[in-house]
């Protein structure tokens, strides 16, 4: 059938406003009827999509500052303040073991932190926050500080020289530095004399007569005063003082030394 003019004209808006709008037109059948009618689909009436909000980022683990295999001074500290504590009752050592490792596990479980055993910048500031900086010789309370200068009147022959500043014993032959030890020096009511002195007397198995005990090793030089190991000194390292002795705790140290030491060599106790 024909379809008149403006009529054809009306489809024909109405296919294009479809087409626009998004709608579907049904087509004519042979009759020229129309099936359902139109229905236009307004952008409007579409749902919206479902948005899932995303995932927050994860949080940056702390940065780890020192681990088991780790050494030196921030290690020193560390330890030096895990003692303040009393998570750690050695050292301090300069070295991240596994001793150190365990303290640093206990604390961090304590106080509700992953317990790696490494010590993380979290970690540090809340051991930083219970704790005061430490002295020099809670840092070296077992020895192990640098050696000083040593003394002018200890660059020539065979000398032990001795320094109270810095508490080491240097052995030097003809101003080379042949090795050097912590060393420990006497109480306030029983100090160290300083000044030049020689060693007028070894004994290897001595034993005090004076306060009954053991000086192994013993080197003296002045009086009574002798430079010896000390089993006080290799437990409770600075804690403890002598009677007026120099004390040595590492043993294997004093026994090479008492082996190359002479009777007649000189001693040097400076500041």
């Amino acid at each position: 059938m024909r379809i008149p003019g403006p009529l054809a004209a009306v489809l024909a808006s109405a296919a294009a406003l479809a087409a626009l709008c998004g709608c579907t037109v049904q087509p004519a059948d042979a009759d020229g009827k129309h099936g359902l009618p139109v229905r236009i689909s307004m952008p409007s009436d579409r749902p919206e999509p479902t948005r899932t909000a995303p995932d927050p980022p994860a949080a940056a683990a702390p940065r780890v500052l020192w681990s088991r295999g780790d050494s030196g001074p921030g290690v020193r500290e560390l330890q030096a303040r895990l003692r303040q504590v009393a998570w750690l009752y050695d050292g301090p050592t300069g070295s991240y073991d596994d001793l150190t490792e365990r303290a640093v596990e206990g604390f961090q479980g304590k106080r509700g932190l992953p317990r790696t055993g490494e010590t993380d910048a979290v970690t540090w500031q809340r051991l930083l926050a219970m704790t005061r900086p430490p002295g020099k010789w809670e840092l070296y309370l077992m020895g192990g500080q640098p050696a000083g200068a040593p003394d002018p009147r200890c660059l020539s022959g065979r000398v032990l020289c001795i320094d109270k500043t810095t508490r080491t014993l240097r052995w030097m032959v003809d101003g080379r530095t042949v090795s050097t030890v912590a060393v420990r020096f006497g109480a306030q009511y029983t100090p160290t004399r300083e000044g030049v002195f020689h060693i007028y007397w070894k004994s290897r198995h001595h034993v005090s007569t004076l306060y009954h005990s053991p000086m192994p090793y013993a080197m003296f030089f002045s009086g009574g005063q002798a430079v010896h190991y000390s089993y006080d000194f290799a437990a409770r390292g600075y804690a403890g003082g002598s009677h007026g002795c120099v004390n040595v705790r590492d043993e294997t140290a004093v026994a090479r030394l008492f082996a190359e030491v002479r009777v007649g060599d000189k001693v040097v106790v400076h500041w």
